[in-house]
Parts: structure tokens; sequence; C-alpha cells
């Protein structure tokens, strides 16, 4: 009898420790939130769907378990307590395991800091990197402002020559940055968002380094699915 109570309990508890592993257990504060409701959306498609919410009414702190079943890309919105949606909101990449989220009211979607997910830290290291090529591509555009309407065609077309190799650099970026995490969801999701526009060759060669379970993934059918679009319209042209 104590054999089978013995074996019973370690039932449990190995179902309660995988229970905890096979859903994103997100928790986290929202300072300066005293009362209003947040919003936790993903897209389904093309649409923009709430697929939990919670009421916040003098605690600050939030908690949400949701069964992400393949990572991807999520979204928190604070709604306040007169109705209205605050335009900033929280982009975090979502996966099974325990999450927190810190913020504040003031400052809801630029403070945030999230702690608990492997693809978002990695999302958070490309977006260091995408931010040079940012504040570059604002230089030539503040260029062109200062040259006003004057009639200068060099000018213009070392412009637009700058502008095309500092694209085409931030998409090898981008494939290279892919290639070096293709163990992780965050690959196929980078190419589909940031480097859609590259040669086909080389959305072929991410895709093909992937590691099973990423090609699976949400983010690793849909760009196989797009693969096979381009290669689909390049034989149309």
């Amino acid at each position: 009898m104590r054999y089978f109570l013995l074996i019973a309990i370690i039932f449990l508890t190995l179902v309660g420790c995988s229970t905890d592993t096979e859903k994103m257990n997100l928790t986290g504060t929202v300072k300066g939130l005293k009362k209003g409701t947040l919003l936790l959306q993903k897209f389904e498609d093309t649409v923009l769907v709430t697929v939990d919410s919670v009421i916040v009414d003098g605690n600050s702190n939030f908690s949400f378990s949701e069964k992400v079943e393949s990572p991807e890309i999520y979204y928190l919105y604070v709604r306040l307590k007169d109705g209205s949606l605050r335009d900033d909101r929280i982009t975090f990449f979502a996966e099974n395991g325990t999450i927190n989220i810190q913020t504040n009211l003031k400052n809801f979607g630029s403070a945030a800091t999230v702690k608990g997910s492997a693809n978002d830290s990695i999302l958070k290291e490309y977006d260091k990197l995408k931010q040079r090529y940012v504040a570059k591509n604002l230089e030539y555009i503040e260029q062109r402002f200062k040259k006003g309407k004057k009639n200068n065609d060099s000018l213009e077309l070392d412009l637009n020559r700058k502008q095309q190799a500092l694209i085409s650099s931030k998409y090898l970026t981008t494939i290279n940055f892919a290639l070096n995490n293709k163990e992780y969801e965050v690959a196929p999701y980078l190419i589909l968002s940031e480097a859609y526009n590259s040669s086909v060759k080389y959305l072929d060669t991410v895709y093909n380094s992937l590691a099973p379970k990423i090609k699976d993934s949400k983010y690793g059918k849909e760009l196989e699915s797009f693969i096979v679009k381009r290669k689909k319209e390049d034989t149309l042209l």
C-alpha cells in the first residue's frame, strides 16, 4: 500500500512539474496602475485577438497562464479605468515557462523589461544591432531634408546609393544573426519581419540551416510558405 502511495505522489509531482513547463506563466508589475485591465494579445492570421485579460484593482501586480502552442510574438496592452486603450504596448516573444515583465504606467511600452524568455533575450540583442542602421538612415534623411529644393542630382544619387547599401548591409546582418541563432524560433521570425526582401537564396540558406523543431514552429512554417511563394513569383518575372 505504501509503495502504491509513493508512486502516486511521484506521478502527481511529475504532472505538476510538466504543467508548469507546458504553459507560459506570465507575471509582472505595472507601477502606477491602480485600476484598469491588462490585455494579452497575439495575431491570428492578420487579426489581433485578445487571448486573456486581467482586471487590476488596487494591486499593480498581474499574472497570466497561457499555453503557447509555438513560441511567437505576444502583446500586452493596458486599458485604463475610463475605457481608453493606451497607444503604447509591450511586445515580447512568448514561450512556455516562467516569464516576468516589469514596467510602469507612464512609460508602459518603452520601460518594460522582460525576463525568462530565451527568444525575447535574443530579439533584444538584435534590436540593438538594428538601431545602428536606423540611426544611419535617419542621418541620410536629415541630409535630404537639408538639401531641400536645391537641384543637386549628384547628391541625390549619392544618398540613394548609400541608402541602398545600408539596406543590403542590414539584410546581411539579419541573415547572419539568424544563422547564429538557428536553434531558436526568433531566427525565422527575424527573416520574415526584417529581411523578407532578401534574395531567395539567402532565405533558403537560413531555412535549411534551422533545427527540425524550429522548421516545425509557427514562424518556421511561415518562412517555408513564404519562400515557396517568392520562388513562384520570381518565375513569373
